[in-house]
């Protein structure tokens, strides 16, 4: 299984009204292959966390692939 994993913005009328109701106009979202998995964030920052744990996911996935180690 392979894939391609981003992190993208979305802004006015595309962030989900439980964040719009809390002032939010922007959130992120993680793709997959172009489609949204999960949920919106408030912070780029926790989008990127979803990314890396769906690339590290994806990675151990793959056929003859060794699972990605963190460093300390």
């Amino acid at each position: 299984m392979h894939g391609k994993v981003d992190v993208a913005v979305m802004i006015g009328s595309g962030v989900p009204a439980s964040l719009r109701a809390l002032g939010r106009k922007v959130c992120w979202v993680v793709l997959v292959n172009g489609e949204q998995r999960g949920t919106a964030f408030a912070t780029r920052a926790e989008a990127q966390e979803c990314q890396l744990a769906w690339v590290e996911q994806l990675a151990v996935l793959k056929p003859g692939r060794r699972p990605l180690k963190h460093s300390a």
